[in-house]
């Protein structure tokens, strides 16, 4: 038994009975039917949905593997196809639903598009002969119910309620609309000019269409959901498989080309469309907009009742065509196809192109001789099942499909891998307007479909993955294009054809950056960055701006040409405390460091004023940054780089001591790497005093990273990886010691190479020279006096000397009427400096491992160590 069962009547008759029930689910948008049908699907062993669009069933398959594993789900479209092995869950579009499984779940969704002229033979096909074992599902329009009633007798018909009310607004101006609006056109010319006068009033729109390919179409439902744009602009695309934040629906016509005829919108068109807005619990509006003095469209006051109350005329017939096809010959092909339905609730599919091409080719003489035997005839009627994604009707179609055909049938009876690679590198160019790019990629969907036929190609998978890079890329450059012409982002869009009152404007860009029109000043280009000049008034601002971007695109491209090919020293780190820290080329801003995979790792990301560039000069840039990063980082922190190397010439605990400095950036607390540190031989000590690393008495430090530069380096790589959102500034260069100022982020001061005594902080390298020096002035406990310049290399006044003496083990004593300090003795415990006022000692002191460490290359002599007994 199998999922998709064939009738015993071809001609129409009543489907054979299922073993499970048939259900309809119906009602109008926003009714979860959707949802409910996905969540009946999981809850069965097995299951297959066909949607209408190749969208809605990648968005449902995303939801359900994240509920059953990628490894159980399985995604079927014409154009791509995910089919793990052990597949349980398989999401389809209705022409893609596999027949030959035994599933206990089918569900098709929309089965109202089984009325559609082109595709509605396969959704009735779906409707009358798709069964699970356990339950069938039909989801769809109440038109739908008098037809089900008759075709099905058996099926239990489910009516769901809207979640939230429609309401009829009114004809308003463009200039009047509310945000979260979408207005609706139907060609590509009206959605033009009305994305563009949004641009001109409102800021901006999103653009959908049915003919942008999914990833474009994702991209600009996501920037209009985000609220970068408050508006969307649409053909009758969005009325089906987009669920968005819609509160408005505007109609700029009512009536559309529909193949053959202009015609006014059928009310359960209108209703399909309308029922965007409003979603979930979420009421909405529909109406029509007025555009200058024109008088737009109008509702009839019948239209309008239906469409608030959800009555619609039911559908009359379903569009059918024969499945039980005779291959034994051409003719006979074309007969069966022609075969009329026995019941006058079907009606014979005419319009198909599939069809259409077919009758074309079989004129030819050649495809007459080649197309013999049943294997030639059904090998030529899967190459008329070739989409015409590029809309160029069925003579021209044809053409290609010939072609296809002709080389099916011949040789290995694959098509030629030359061919295939000639056909995807002419359509891999991401350059020229919104046009030239929407139709590569309909043909960019021609050859992913071509590479997903089984037996068609040599290597299909290698050419599918091939197909689908260059769609990635010519849909990602379509986002891009045509959000540089309908938003209005002064550093992201650069206008084309752009004409404004008097002709062309001259615009001419200064060595200095400064963009002036018509000789006058009107900004500077920093960068890739566009200043428009603050003092011009907002009229001219927007019009001059058009004018100075659309020459920016030859500027920014030459630009970014150059800074490929710029040396190191064009680029520096600007980071003085301000996050992100920025990447400057020629003292232009172009990137910022963002949390890469550590910390001496960070990600680069690109300014946004760079977002206008091509992709390849995006690349090009981007690599070139990484190259001077990485340079760079290996000129002002070499040390710590290099410490890597030293992994296979040391012992484990060296290693691991190795990986917590390379984690800290070069300053570790001696307390926290004791274990390691106590375990080192004496190669490991000597490895490390040649890599810089000196283990001191406090803190284990690579002395060469404490100097300026080092250090802003390391407190800008510290700052990023530890998601530090703002910091104070910076320490002065050449500083020994520094004030704690409040609210600080903690290890601020660590990361920046100092330690923290109460209210001043003293650089990690300074307390370790006066520990030494300390240990080599006493004796053993006797008091003794410090050596006045003490407290002046380390930077400290009298208080904050006697705090850091504390600190370090000391305790005061007057010597000679003096004030002096002594020794407190050996107490090995984890150091904690306290604030010199407090009346009890430290927690303990550092001398207590001063026998077994190193200064240096040389460890502590045995009669240093005894003048601490």
């Amino acid at each position: 038994m199998t999922a998709l069962r064939s009738l015993s009547n071809p001609r129409g008759g009543a489907a054979l009975g299922p073993i499970g029930p048939v259900i309809a689910v119906l009602g109008p948008t926003n009714t979860g039917k959707t949802h409910l049908a996905v969540e009946r699907m999981c809850g069965h062993a097995s299951g297959i949905i066909g949607f209408p669009l190749r969208l809605l069933a990648r968005e449902v398959y995303d939801r359900v593997v994240a509920l059953k594993g990628a490894d159980k789900v399985a995604l079927i479209t014409g154009e791509e196809k995910i089919v793990p092995e052990g597949a349980r869950w398989f999401l389809c579009t209705v022409e893609a639903m596999p027949t030959d499984r035994d599933v206990a779940f089918v569900a098709i969704d929309e089965g109202q598009v089984g009325a559609d002229p082109e595709r509605g033979h396969v959704f009735t096909d779906r409707l009358l002969h798709a069964r699970g074992y356990a339950e069938t599902m039909i989801l769809g329009s109440e038109t739908l119910r008098p037809l089900l009633r008759k075709l099905i007798p058996d099926i239990e018909i489910i009516t769901r309620p809207r979640f939230s009310t429609l309401v009829y607004a009114g004809s308003k101006k463009l200039s009047r609309l509310p945000r979260r609006t979408a207005i609706v056109a139907f060609t590509a010319t009206e959605v033009y000019a009305l994305a563009e006068m949004l641009r001109r009033q409102k800021g901006g729109a999103a653009v959908v269409m049915g003919s942008l390919s999914p990833r474009t179409r994702n991209a600009q439902v996501a920037m209009y959901q985000s609220g970068e744009v408050d508006y969307l602009v649409a053909t009758d695309a969005i009325g089906m498989g987009l669920n968005m934040d819609i509160a408005h629906v505007a109609f700029a016509s009512l009536s559309k080309f529909d193949g053959r005829r202009h015609r006014r919108l059928m009310l359960s068109e209108m209703a399909q469309i309308a029922g965007r807005a409003g979603r979930y619990q979420k009421d909405g509006t529909f109406g029509t907009v007025q555009l200058g003095a024109e008088t737009g469209p109008t509702f009839t006051p019948e239209e309008i009742e239906g469409l608030e109350a959800h009555r619609f005329d039911p559908l009359e017939q379903l569009v059918w065509r024969n499945t039980n096809l005779d291959f034994s010959s051409l003719p006979k092909l074309i007969t069966s196809l022609e075969m009329r339905p026995g019941r006058v609730e079907l009606t014979r599919a005419d319009d198909a192109i599939d069809m259409a091409v077919l009758k074309r080719l079989a004129g030819e003489p050649w495809v007459m001789e080649r197309a013999y035997g049943a294997r030639g005839v059904a090998r030529l009627w899967a190459a008329c099942g070739l989409p015409d994604f590029r809309k160029t009707g069925a003579e021209a179609h044809s053409r290609l499909v010939g072609r296809v055909f002709r080389h099916l049938s011949e040789g290995d009876g694959k098509l030629p891998d030359p061919w295939i690679a000639s056909e995807l590198t002419h359509l891999d160019r991401v350059s020229g307007d919104v046009e030239t790019l929407a139709d590569r990629i309909a043909g960019a969907r021609t050859w992913t479909y071509v590479a997903n036929r089984a037996g068609w190609l040599n290597d299909g998978a290698h050419w599918a993955a091939r197909t689908r890079e260059v769609e990635d890329r010519l849909s990602d450059a379509l986002h891009g294009a045509l959000t540089q012409r309908f938003v209005d982002r002064r550093t992201a869009v650069l206008l084309r054809d752009l004409r404004v009152k008097g002709g062309d404007q001259r615009v001419e860009i200064d060595p200095d950056g400064t963009v002036a029109v018509e000789g006058e000043a009107i900004g500077r280009l920093e960068g890739f960055r566009f200043h428009v000049d603050p003092l011009a008034r907002a009229g001219e601002q927007r019009l001059l701006l058009a004018a100075a971007e659309r020459h920016l695109v030859k500027v920014l491209a030459g630009r970014a040409k150059a800074l490929a090919e710029a040396g190191d020293d064009a680029f520096a780190l600007d980071f003085h405390g301000r996050m992100p820290p920025r990447l400057l080329w020629n003292g232009a801003r172009v990137a910022s460091l963002r949390k890469g995979r550590d910390a001496m790792a960070p990600r680069i990301e690109l300014d946004r004023s760079l977002a206008t560039l091509t992709p390849d000069d995006r690349r090009r840039v981007q690599e070139r940054l990484e190259a001077w990063f990485g340079a760079a980082l290996l000129t002002q922190l070499g040390p710590l780089v290099r410490l890597g190397g030293l992994r296979d010439q040391v012992s484990a605990p060296a290693r691991g001591l190795i990986v917590r400095l390379v984690e800290t950036l070069g300053n570790l607390r001696r307390g926290d790497a004791e274990t390691q540190v106590d375990a080192l031989t004496r190669g490991d000590r000597e490895a490390l005093r040649r890599a810089g690393v000196r283990l001191g008495v406090v803190h284990v430090f690579v002395g060469a990273l404490l100097r300026p530069e080092p250090t802003r380096w390391r407190l800008a790589l510290w700052a990023v990886w530890n998601d530090v959102a703002t910091l104070p500034a910076l320490p002065p260069p050449g500083r020994t010691s520094i004030e704690v100022a409040p609210g600080l982020p903690q290890g601020f001061l660590e990361a920046a190479g100092y330690w923290p005594i109460g209210a001043e902080a003293v650089r990690v390298d300074m307390v370790d020279r006066l520990a030494r020096a300390i240990h080599e002035k006493r004796d053993g406990r006797a008091p003794f006096l410090p050596d006045p310049n003490w407290a002046a290399s380390a930077g400290l006044r009298a208080d904050g000397f006697a705090r850091l003496m504390r600190a370090l083990g000391c305790r005061l004593q007057a010597v000679d009427g003096n004030q002096g300090f002594a020794w407190r003795g050996q107490r090995r415990a984890q150091i904690s400096p306290e604030p010199v006022g407090e009346a009890r000692a430290p927690a303990g002191s550092p001398f207590a491992i001063l026998a077994t460490v190193s200064f240096g290359s040389d460890p502590v002599p045995a009669a240093v160590h005894r003048k601490g007994r």
